[in-house]
């Protein structure tokens, strides 16, 4: 009882960890779609100056 409490107690916390870094992976992912937006603004004000 005791080995199988300690393995599912770790097994626990690798899923919190395996959570924590999906989370981490979807933050990243979210400023990176943040900065190519402010890159397409960027280019439209460009473009806007140029006419």
């Amino acid at each position: 009882l005791e080995g199988s409490q300690k393995e599912a107690k770790r097994t626990e916390t690798n899923r919190e960890r395996e959570r924590e870094r999906e989370r981490e992976r979807e933050r990243e992912r979210e400023r990176e779609r943040e900065r190519e937006r402010e890159r397409e603004r960027e280019r439209v004000r460009e473009t806007e100056r140029e006419r």
